[in-house]
């Protein structure tokens, strides 16, 4: 029995229902075990930058807390999709609260528009470093770096803001089952009754604007971070320069490109590419790069690396010693137990 009518749309209108993958329900159990593995060491490797970062005062420099605020958005990021889709894919459990959706994807769509502002001004900091470095203090300021936190947040509220606004108000009185792993915007707009075109449009442009304004500003900051590199008289000191920008520049190909392809082929449809591919590409984009960024930068940048073996190194050796002190102390204590009873048995012989 369904229930009374009531009941029933009164249950629609609250929920979603998320498909995950569809077309490969077979294998969810099978997606969910690279899932779990690139979401925990996501989630591992950028809790470990933000504490050295958080905790050695010589990082406590503009890039690292960029660094560190990168970190904590690829955490919010990923944490926003991955445990509902281990949900659906080991227990098949896709219902999702009216709320909890749109607030899962107000989070995506916020955590990407603050993502690409941080990738700009981190190649702000590292142009004001290599070309301009007798003014770095000067123009770094902790002002000018809370200030330019700030306004990334406020671009990414203000611009996705009504993205969310306008999906939230459209009737929803058909189909409730999102052929998704998570509230991808368009796969929910396009469930209502009413035209969502303003919306995708909206998105689209917006989204544009914003990456299109970022690349064109990064381009240039490194465009003229080579100018000044190629230009400097000591080859070590032009390879420590490219290799201080090769990991900045592996995370914005990591983001920009799997973003621009995963769109690509959502425009592309159906017919084009099938709509399991254009899932995964959507799901693996928000898994991927927060896995990578700490891998990427925890390799590549040598004072964060020199730390975190210091602090690990510290850590195994520490508690190795404490181990060694303890067995040391219950040796001498056994020890010392024996000779007090060898000393107190020798009169009674």
């Amino acid at each position: 029995m369904l229930g009374s009518p009531s009941n029933h749309t009164l249950l629609n209108t609250a929920t979603f229902i998320l498909l995950g993958v569809p077309g490969l329900e077979e294998t969810h159990l099978w997606l969910a075990v690279p899932l779990i593995a690139m979401y925990s060491v996501g989630l591992l490797g950028n809790i470990i930058i933000m504490t050295v970062i958080w905790t050695e005062s010589g990082l406590h420099e503009p890039m690292y807390h960029f660094l560190c605020v990168l970190a904590a958005v690829d955490i919010v990021m990923s944490t926003s999709v991955t445990p509902k889709m281990l949900n659906i894919f080991w227990s098949g459990n896709g219902i999702i609260g009216f709320a909890a959706c749109f607030t899962q994807m107000y989070i995506v769509h916020a955590t990407t528009a603050i993502e690409t502002g941080l990738l700009l001004v981190m190649a702000f900091d590292r142009y004001i470093a290599i070309c301009k470095p007798l003014h770095y203090q000067t123009i770094l300021t902790p002002q000018t770096v809370i200030g330019m936190g700030v306004a990334i947040i406020s671009r990414a509220i203000t611009a996705m803001t009504p993205i969310t606004w306008m999906v939230v108000r459209l009737p929803y009185c058909a189909s409730h089952v999102v052929p998704h792993s998570y509230c991808e915007h368009m796969a929910v707009a396009k469930l209502a009754c009413a035209d969502h075109m303003p919306s995708s449009l909206y998105s689209l442009i917006v989204s544009f604007i914003i990456v299109g304004t970022d690349v064109i500003f990064i381009a240039t900051s490194y465009s003229l971070i080579l100018k000044a590199v190629f230009s400097l008289p000591s080859r070590d000191a032009r390879v420590k320069a490219l290799s201080t920008c090769g990991s900045h520049v592996s995370v914005m190909v990591l983001y920009y490109l799997p973003g621009i392809l995963s769109v690509s082929v959502a425009l592309l449809g159906q017919h084009v590419v099938p709509l399991h591919t254009q899932v995964l590409l959507a799901d693996f984009y928000l898994v991927i790069p927060p896995m990578l960024n700490p891998l990427i930068y925890g390799l590549k940048t040598k004072s964060i690396r020199e730390r975190v073996w210091n602090a690990f190194s510290t850590s195994i050796l520490g508690h190795i010693c404490q181990n060694s002190a303890k067995e040391k102390k219950a040796t001498q204590v056994c020890v010392m137990e024996h000779s007090e009873s060898k000393w107190v048995a020798e009169p009674q012989m």
